[in-house]
């Protein structure tokens, strides 16, 4: 259905010349701004940017120059932001030396570092929709048919997980504030549940259960819920770095003889440093015996829910209360797409606040669907969009079969690094990960080899050759691969690996050479 044309806005009283804008006269910030008689600058601006961009990426011949952060600060501060460069061209321009020249790439194929991922096209230029028509997704009267986008994606996801017809859920800005909105919502059903008030004693009786490699959000969380980050209570892992039931019944059991409630049970579908799956099914019925809210952390395991091959390995997750998803992760979003979905839309009541300049709370929610009702943030960006515009160009298919990709490759690098004789492979990668160290000859466990390893590493990135990321296993310095690209190769993995295993053995190499140095000196 057309829409009438709107009226035109009253005149405003200045000295430049009128247009044709309404009945306008040309104010000073005419070509500032989007609107009817700028559209098309808009085409010619987004066209310059996503050359710029798209130069910049094709140049990109390494994940990282090296650049020297005081270098890159000094460029920086040096700009004079007082005085604009007065066109956008040369502000694009600009951009080179500050900031596309030494990004960091994730698109490139040896970058194998964090949970980073090459982004789907179709999204691209989502955002670029989004931020034309900024819909703020916090009221009815703010976003329209995005809101409808939005809800109608929460639901898509809520079947994918097998959530049921009650359920509902928000796109959020990350996994951490997903998280965050879940354990909000177990906290004040549990409290409500048992007839406390939020502020009341009884919330510091509240536990929460996550597995000991679970991410640090839920701490965080506790924290920012008045808990402390001591009602987190790790459970310990197994061989495989995945929540052992056994000790999380003991743990809850224990839980109840202490006059502790436990809250939630955290399930990890895809930690941050293993891609374990915790064993969602034996877990939800230690939930339900205890009487337990139970969360799925799938920011980086979602993904499977698209996978052709292998989403068996979420069986289980359809029996969770709430379910955290980062599109940006593994489903090749630009950052930020992420959502929290909760099996009983009732439960999001406990994230709703109301105002009268905002949704009041006589609206009619059928009338009026104001998103802000059940969302933590009010302003939001229509993020959903790129999700949406992905599914209906590249289908959920295809985002699948490249995280599958991602997958096989970890599994193929792992076997290959395990033939070489310098490296070391934790465990087989359950998802894409794979944590493993190189080991100079003869160089023993100790502070030696964890120097060489972190050194190595530094190395690599500061070459601009490579990026992989790091971390502690047993207080000891191991590596990882993080594997979200499905262009990379095994090859790619072998000459990370190669330059690795230089860098290591030159650090071993000058503390040999320090060692006798120092004794030299000593004699």
């Amino acid at each position: 259905m057309s829409r009438d044309p709107r009226p035109p806005l009253e005149p405003v009283t200045t000295d430049a010349a009128p247009t044709s804008y309404g009945s306008r006269p040309r104010a000073p910030w005419h070509d500032a701004l989007l609107h009817a008689e700028t559209s098309e600058a808009l085409v010619g601006a987004v066209h310059a940017a996503t050359r710029v961009a798209a130069d910049a990426v094709r140049r990109a011949d390494g994940p990282f120059t090296g650049a020297d952060p005081g270098v890159l600060e000094s460029r920086v501060a040096a700009t004079d932001l007082d005085t604009p460069l007065g066109g956008l061209d040369d502000a694009l321009s600009e951009l080179g030396p500050l900031y596309l020249d030494d990004a960091v790439y994730f698109h490139h194929p040896r970058y194998v570092a964090h949970l980073n991922c090459p982004i789907s096209v179709p999204a691209i230029a989502a955002d670029v929709i989004a931020s034309s028509i900024n819909s703020s997704m916090d009221t009815w009267d703010q976003s329209a048919g995005a809101t409808m986008i939005e809800r109608r994606l929460v639901r898509w996801t809520a079947d994918r997980i097998g959530l049921g017809p009650r359920a509902n859920g928000v796109f959020t800005s990350g996994g951490t504030t997903s998280n965050l909105q879940a354990l909000l919502l177990a906290r004040d059903h549990t409290l409500m549940l048992c007839g406390e008030a939020v502020d009341s004693p009884a919330l510091h009786r509240l536990r929460i259960l996550a597995s000991e490699d679970g991410h640090f959000s839920v701490v965080k969380a506790a924290s920012l819920l008045g808990m402390g980050g001591d009602a987190v209570v790790p459970v310990a892992v197994d061989d495989d770095r995945r929540m052992d039931p056994e000790a999380l019944s003991r743990a809850l059991s224990r839980m109840r003889e202490e006059g502790l409630v436990p809250m939630a049970v955290v399930a990890t579908a895809g930690t941050t440093d293993f891609g374990a799956i915790d064993p969602l099914a034996a877990i939800a019925g230690l939930c339900r015996a205890h009487g337990a809210w139970m969360h799925v952390d799938a920011a980086y395991g979602g993904g499977l829910l698209a996978s052709p091959s292998y989403a068996d390995r979420l069986a289980g997750i359809g029996s969770a209360d709430s379910v955290t998803v980062d599109f940006h992760k593994t489903w090749f979003q630009p950052v930020a797409s992420s959502v929290v979905v909760v099996r009983e839309r009732r439960t999001l009541r406990h994230a709703t606040y109301h105002a009268d300049y905002l949704n009041p709370v006589d609206a009619d929610p059928e009338e009026k669907p104001n998103q802000v009702d059940k969302s933590l943030q009010t302003t939001r960006r229509f993020d959903a969009l790129k999700l949406w515009l992905t599914l209906r160009t590249t289908g959920a298919d295809a985002i699948g079969t490249m995280f599958d990709a991602c997958i096989d490759l970890a599994t193929a690098g792992a076997a290959a690094y395990r033939a070489r004789p310098g490296v070391e492979v934790l465990l087989d990668p359950p998802l894409s990960t794979v944590v493993f160290r190189v080991r100079p000859d003869g160089v023993p466990d100790g502070d030696l080899l964890d120097r060489a390893n972190d050194e190595a590493r530094d190395r690599l990135f500061a070459s601009g050759e490579g990026a992989v990321a790091a971390t502690k296993v047993d207080g000891r310095s191991w590596l990882k691969l993080t594997l979200l690209n499905p262009a990379t190769t095994v090859a790619d993995l072998e000459h990370v690996v190669d330059l690795l295993e230089r860098h290591a053995a030159d650090v071993v190499d000058e503390a040999d050479s320090s060692t006798r140095s120092g004794t030299r000196e000593a004699s």
